[in-house]
């Protein structure tokens, strides 16, 4: 019960006990003949009406709340045919019986209530008129009207309650869902960068080591190259490394445009591995937005990993189109090539997380991303990202 609930309770209750004191009282000033028996009558009353709110099985059990609702009513009818004061307790009995009740044995008794209300008036008064029926008729009706109504409210009061639950647990559901999902895709943003730039960049070192390892003892000064091209690479990478702890944009472009990026990419891995990679420009070097600018990078970081790794190659031309709707980024080698279709899945072991970190950075800007291949024909990897209408923030300078 609410505090309302309970406070109309004790008010009903209170309101039991001073008609009961009023009839008792009214007995003694009138010198009724039998105000003794209508103050013992009152008394009990009093008593079986208290036991209600004390035994928990009236208010819990359908057949507790008859039982006490029935001695209540006897003592009432008792009391009814010794003083006519007792006609006023029908109208708190009303409320108790409605709200003890279902609705149509509630109703059913606040009738009954009613009809024994307004004969034993009529028989304390001599003779039946419109008004002794009027009178309980009304407040029967002003009962029923009040407690069905709150009824009503409580109901709608309830389910929007249980309403406003629902949606508090599934906003929590959702609230997880979406954490849930934002962890995946950072985790998977994260493995693609790593990827891109720290596994690549080791795999370079490796490479280079392994070289110089060869080269000595006899070729001091050419081991002495690789060591330096490694200490080159390493240091690229720390940077990578820091600017992921800081959460900022790729080292390889700030300052600098993102053709101006890809020229160095296409300068560093010249020289580090011999290739002739070649960079062409079309089109304006304007600024793009920061993802865009990140994801054609990380695209072409991957694709010369991947030719300077497995294609044998030894020319690479990397191409940058710049339009006015979208960017196209283009890496063609001439090496052994192989069959796409044939790819194996990507395995901690053996890597093969290139071409789908490609695939899946581009897709998840809206872009294609198409691999030709052949054995002997060399590879072209084509990446086409649509440019959105509106300026983008945090474009890089």
């Amino acid at each position: 019960m609410t505090p309302t609930v309970r406070i109309l309770a004790w008010c009903l209750h209170l309101l039991v006990v001073g008609l009961l004191a009023i009839a008792v009282v009214r007995a003694f000033a009138d010198s009724a003949p039998r105000a003794g028996l209508i103050a013992v009558v009152a008394a009990v009353a009093a008593a079986t009406y208290g036991l209600g709110p004390v035994l928990p099985a009236v208010g819990r059990s359908y057949a507790g709340a008859v039982l006490w609702l029935s001695a209540v009513g006897i003592v009432w009818l008792v009391l009814l045919t010794l003083s006519p004061e007792a006609v006023w307790l029908a109208f708190p009995l009303y409320f108790v019986q409605l709200h003890l009740l279902p609705r149509r044995s509630g109703l059913v008794a606040v009738v009954l209530t009613t009809v024994a209300a307004a004969v034993g008036f009529s028989i304390h008064q001599g003779a039946f008129t419109p008004a002794t029926a009027i009178g309980p008729s009304l407040g029967a009706a002003v009962a029923v009207a009040v407690v069905w109504s709150y009824q009503t409210l409580y109901r709608e009061s309830e389910q929007r309650r249980m309403l406003i639950d629902e949606l508090t647990a599934t906003r929590t559901d959702l609230a997880e869902a979406q954490h849930t999902a934002g962890v995946l895709e950072e985790r998977e943003r994260l493995a693609r960068e790593i990827h891109d730039t720290l596994a690549q960049g080791l795999s370079s070192i490796q490479l280079l080591l392994r070289a110089a390892e060869r080269a000595l003892p006899e070729r001091v000064e050419v081991a002495a190259g690789y060591v330096a091209r490694a200490r080159s690479v390493a240091v690229d990478n720390l940077g990578e490394a820091r600017r992921f702890v800081a959460a900022l944009a790729p080292p390889a472009l700030d300052g600098t445009t993102l053709a101006g990026a890809l020229e160095r990419l296409c300068a560093t891995t010249a020289d580090r591995h011999h290739v002739d990679v070649r960079f062409h420009l079309r089109g304006d070097p304007v600024a793009l937005p920061a993802e865009y600018e990140v994801a054609v990078l990380r695209v072409a970081q991957s694709a010369l990993a991947n030719t300077t790794r497995h294609a044998g190659a030894t020319a690479v031309d990397v191409c940058l189109d710049i339009g006015g709707d979208r960017v196209v980024v283009d890496i063609v080698d001439d090496g052994v090539g192989f069959d796409p279709d044939s790819v194996p899945d990507p395995e901690p072991e053996n890597g093969g997380f290139g071409l789908a970190a490609m695939r899946a950075r581009v897709h998840d800007l809206g872009g294609t991303f198409t691999v030709r291949s052949a054995a002997g024909e060399g590879t072209s990897i084509t990446a086409a990202l649509p440019l959105p209408s509106e300026p983008a923030a945090g474009r890089h300078p």
